[in-house]
């Protein structure tokens, strides 16, 4: 949400600023300056990204207008239900831990966590692994580069929307060059006329380096960043998860395997080991 503010208070000042200087607003509404840049930006983001790509963007920014949803209480309650799964396996053996992976809505521990069973991503990296765990096929070593490879491979499909989105970003002061450019020659072509009627194509024309250069950094850059900075906090609770697992792997005790995964939480996000280790254990309880 934050990035639609930050993205208003851009224009807000920049508008204010123009209007201290008695500036001529008329000016800068030049339509054909919105169709060339645009155009030109759509155009390159299709054509470098394709349909496929367009609809997560998309998607992508619509998830920025939702609060955060990796903060201290998702990280306690990710704890919490790693801390029982493994405290069941612990009680009842490997076979026990059957039924909450292969239906996790069913599962009266994973149902407990609503928000975890809505994020598909986190529920079947958890569960596909602890598959592998149960067949007893995979050492430890092996199971970390699988989930690694796994983890990879996610986070290289899922930056390609903000990498996609910084791309145009990039652009966007080269098509303003271009809007500029078919101004100032349509502003040539007027070379001998009045002075004023020549002085206005050229304002015209400055109009599109302006927009250019304001969509690339006071739009496209922040949004880009703030989802870099999303991802960056999906990508740390997924590594939450693979290190309590790894640790879950070698044999390691369920309060051990879930310290972990709270050592590689943010330290502004982090539940404190007495905080943790009481939430847990009430939770067990």
């Amino acid at each position: 949400m934050f990035v639609i503010v930050g993205i208003i208070i851009v224009f807000v000042c920049v508008v204010a600023g123009y209007a201290m200087h008695q500036g001529n607003f008329a000016v800068l509404i030049q339509i054909n300056e919105f169709i060339i840049l645009g155009g030109a930006g759509l155009g390159s983001f299709l054509a470098a990204n394709g349909m496929k790509n367009v609809k997560a963007a998309l998607s992508a920014f619509t998830k920025l207008l939702k609060p955060d949803p990796f903060s201290r209480e998702a990280y306690s309650d990710l704890l919490k239900m790693l801390y029982t799964l493994f405290n069941v396996a612990r009680k009842e053996g490997l076979l026990g831990l059957e039924k909450h992976i292969e239906a996790p809505e069913n599962s009266d521990i994973l149902s407990a966590y609503p928000a975890f069973l809505a994020n598909h991503h986190a529920c079947s990296f958890l569960c596909d692994t602890m598959k592998v765990i149960l067949t007893g096929a995979v050492g430890p070593h092996d199971l970390a580069e699988m989930m690694e490879l796994d983890l990879e491979t996610a986070h290289r499909e899922e930056s390609i929307p903000a990498e996609a989105l910084q791309t145009v970003g990039d652009a966007m002061p080269g098509f303003g060059i271009v809007a500029a450019v078919l101004g100032v020659i349509i502003a040539m072509g007027k070379i001998g006329g009045e002075a004023a009627e020549v002085g206005q194509s050229v304002a015209a024309a400055l109009v599109g380096t302006f927009l250019g250069i304001l969509m690339a950094y006071g739009v496209f850059a922040p949004i880009s960043r703030a989802m870099m900075l999303r991802l960056a906090g999906e990508a740390q609770f997924m590594n939450c998860i693979r290190y309590a697992l790894f640790s879950f792997a070698r044999g390691e005790s369920p309060i051990t395997c879930v310290e972990f995964a709270r050592r590689n939480i943010e330290p502004s996000v982090r539940p404190g080991f007495a905080e943790m280790e009481k939430s847990v254990k009430e939770r067990a309880a």
